[in-house]
């Protein structure tokens, strides 16, 4: 008879206790407690947000899983907010975006990433001079506009330093609203483009957003930076999005809405893996109804054989102008924005 590893005096030879958990229930949280909020930034997966005028504080709830919260988004939330010191709140849920701003980190890279959310307007930014003007990343950033739902509008900066109509007659074609700005200029039409409305600013270090939106918001305290005189290029300053509220003074929307900006980290590169052709020719129904009878598989690129934007443009029933724009902005899609 086999003899037992232990003895009946050693402590293994006695069963061990049951795992006494609750059973598991199908049955969630209703969380009708639950108050709104807005994000305002986020730093390291703890989330400062907006509820009826206090700053809160807030983590994820589990049950949210790896789904991400990100600055603009209008969420619910329990527990303490009263804004106190060492208050902690959760965020219980992310509720319907009506419009998201998304990248990828390369144009190799099969991964979204949202940006910001709920914005009406994206105003890309960009100096005149010092440093000089890319339209690498404002073509990426109008593509991204375009097929994200948002109103682009060009926010040209410095323009005490070189004449804006050269770069201008690039866009004209498109449409894109403009404005023109300059330091310690009038910036009363700035103001009438983005009051009432969500805007989001992009740009590259250096071009001024953050001089902007200080200028703009004057409590904002956004730290400014400035242009390397050997590559050309902005130090980061801002290094998170953030969301300010603009001045009472300026008024309402014409829906009774609130201003919004959300000024963003100075981007170098605004991946577009996630973009395909015929997603960004729907945002342009003028040239979609020209390209009907492409052959499958048609880029619609200037170096597609049978192309229906040629011969639309040959009829005369399309914008040449509009069309090399559209192309132009297809072939930012894989060209570097620097």
């Amino acid at each position: 008879m086999a003899r037992s590893r232990y003895g009946r005096e050693d402590v293994e030879h006695y069963e061990r206790p049951r795992r006494r958990t609750r059973p598991r229930t199908k049955d969630r949280p209703t969380y009708d407690d639950a108050v709104r909020g807005r994000v305002v930034t986020v730093d390291r997966g703890r989330f400062t947000l907006l509820v009826d005028g206090r700053t809160v504080m807030a983590m994820k709830a589990r049950p949210l899983g790896r789904k991400g919260v990100v600055v603009g988004d209008r969420v619910k939330v329990v527990g303490d907010v009263s804004g106190d010191d060492g208050s902690l709140a959760r965020i219980v849920e992310v509720e319907k975006r009506s419009t998201t701003l998304r990248r990828t980190a390369d144009d190799d890279d099969p991964v979204e990433r949202v940006i910001v959310s709920n914005a009406e307007q994206l105003v890309i930014v960009t100096a005149l001079a010092d440093p000089e003007p890319r339209t690498g990343l404002v073509d990426r950033a109008l593509v991204a506009a375009y097929v994200s739902g948002m109103k682009p509008v060009l926010c040209l900066t410095k323009a005490d330093l070189a004449d804006p109509d050269a770069f201008l007659s690039t866009y004209r074609s498109l449409g894109v609203p403009w404005v023109v700005t300059q330091r310690g200029g009038d910036l009363e039409e700035v103001r009438g483009l983005l009051a009432g409305r969500t805007s989001v600013l992009v740009g590259h270090s250096g071009v001024g957003k953050s001089t902007l939106v200080n200028a703009l918001v004057p409590d904002a305290d956004r730290e400014t930076g400035h242009v390397n005189a050997v590559t050309g290029r902005g130090r980061h300053t801002s290094t998170s999005a953030y969301l300010l509220a603009l001045p009472e003074s300026w008024g309402t929307g014409a829906d009774g809405a609130e201003g919004w900006i959300i000024d963003t980290p100075g981007i170098r590169s605004f991946g577009l893996a996630h973009v395909d052709p015929e997603t960004l020719i729907e945002t342009f129904p003028d040239l979609d109804e020209a390209t009907e009878d492409c052959p499958r598989g048609c880029t619609h690129g200037g170096d597609e054989p049978e192309c229906g934007l040629d011969e639309a443009v040959t009829e005369g029933t399309v914008d040449p102008d509009r069309v090399e724009s559209f192309r132009r902005l297809l072939a930012a899609r894989s060209e570097p924005a620097w």
